[in-house]
């Protein structure tokens, strides 16, 4: 399938209003039972080739090969859990875009959506380990093919086969007003098809300022399900809360807590939930993570493991979440898989290569020096 880049600006804009008769507070809704040839989980936007150095770059040195991207890297780490995934996205008709859609397929995630652009380059992402802790990240992403992403390659791939939730990031809307467009345009089909919506912040100050970035999250909010956030970026997703136009909401006098970072986040989630969202999920990195509902809030501290690689560890936590909820479980079991399979990322290297099968989620409870024979 080859997708035409296009002109499109704001196509589809005012499309995502809540679903017909939903309440302000909605409970999450639940996700659609699963069905033959209907995938569990639709997700779309770009994935780059990445070039991981083994120090600083100006100083040359050897560099591995491989992919990454958020919405992929949530795609594998569902399919290594036994879902099936779907994910769309354009690459360029070159050897990058061929390695995207060969290490995509070999992982199990259907494809068929893609689309080849040969009018531009598969994007490019660089990785500079400077200190134990620090890696910087330099992207060479501006006219690729991913950026060029069009709202029709989404409506052939969604409308083939409607997914039980639509996973969507704050990553795709900031590449360009085409992925913007296609963004919307899933968002309208989700409504229309029943799925379940579940949006990650991923806010990248490199792709969009705060302001265009709440200006986006407001307007979608309304149809969202699911949103889950860094605790930093969950301002971002209130009127106001990153510059964008408006008033911002006044956080109540007696919920604030100058020193108090939980009550904090606790109250912005609040606002959230006022706003109609179903469930927030907060990622506290090293702290664990809330997940907050009408009938409370529920926190679940990190798993200890030796690091080696966070980078990743945020789309592997939404994975996780993402499958306990298309199991059944409830906001306590879908944090604990969802610390568990960030834990995984946190201690391998890679955006995705350390993704656990469903029957190694057990192995983070095995004592150090464990041999499994």
């Amino acid at each position: 399938m080859t997708g035409q880049p296009t002109t499109a600006g704001d196509e589809g804009r005012g499309t995502t209003a809540p679903r017909p008769g939903a309440a302000i507070g909605r409970p999450l809704l639940p996700v659609l039972p699963g069905q033959p040839g209907r995938p569990d989980v639709f997700t779309f936007g770009e994935t780059m080739v990445a070039l991981r150095g083994s120090g600083p770059l100006r100083l040359g040195g050897t560099m591995n090969v491989s992919v990454a991207g958020a919405e992929s890297n949530v795609a594998i780490g569902l399919a290594r859990l036994g879902h099936h995934v779907h994910w769309a996205g354009a690459v360029g008709d070159d050897e990058a875009g061929q390695l995207v859609l060969r290490t995509l397929r070999a992982e199990g995630v259907e494809i068929s959506g893609s689309a080849t652009d040969p009018g531009a380059p598969t994007g490019l992402l660089l990785f500079e380990p400077r200190l134990p802790e620090v890696t910087r990240v330099h992207y060479y992403r501006a006219g690729s093919a991913g950026s060029r992403l069009t709202a029709e390659v989404i409506r052939r791939a969604f409308s083939a086969a409607p997914p039980r939730v639509l996973h969507l990031t704050g990553i795709t809307p900031a590449l360009s007003p085409t992925a913007r467009s296609a963004a919307r345009c899933a968002l309208q089909l989700a409504r229309e098809h029943g799925s379940l919506v579940c949006l990650d912040v991923n806010f990248r100050a490199r792709l969009w300022t705060a302001e265009e970035a709440t200006e986006i999250l407001r307007e979608w909010i309304p149809a969202v399900d699911v949103l889950i956030a860094s605790d930093d970026e969950l301002p971002l997703c209130l009127p106001g809360g990153g510059g964008g136009e408006g008033p911002p909401l006044a956080l109540p006098p007696q919920e604030v807590v100058a020193d108090d970072a939980a009550a904090t986040v606790a109250t912005q989630a609040g606002l959230l939930l006022d706003q109609g969202v179903g469930e927030i999920v907060v990622k506290l990195g090293a702290a664990g993570a809330t997940a907050s509902t009408r009938s409370g809030s529920l926190h679940r501290p990190a798993k200890t493991v030796r690091a080696v690689d966070a980078v990743g560890a945020g789309d592997a936590f939404v994975a996780g979440y993402l499958s306990a909820l298309l199991d059944g479980e409830g906001p306590a079991g879908r944090l604990e898989r969802a610390v568990t399979t960030g834990a995984f990322a946190v201690a391998s290297p890679g955006d995705w290569e350390g993704a656990p099968t469903r029957s190694e989620l057990g192995m983070l409870g095995a004592p150090p020096g464990t041999v499994v024979r």
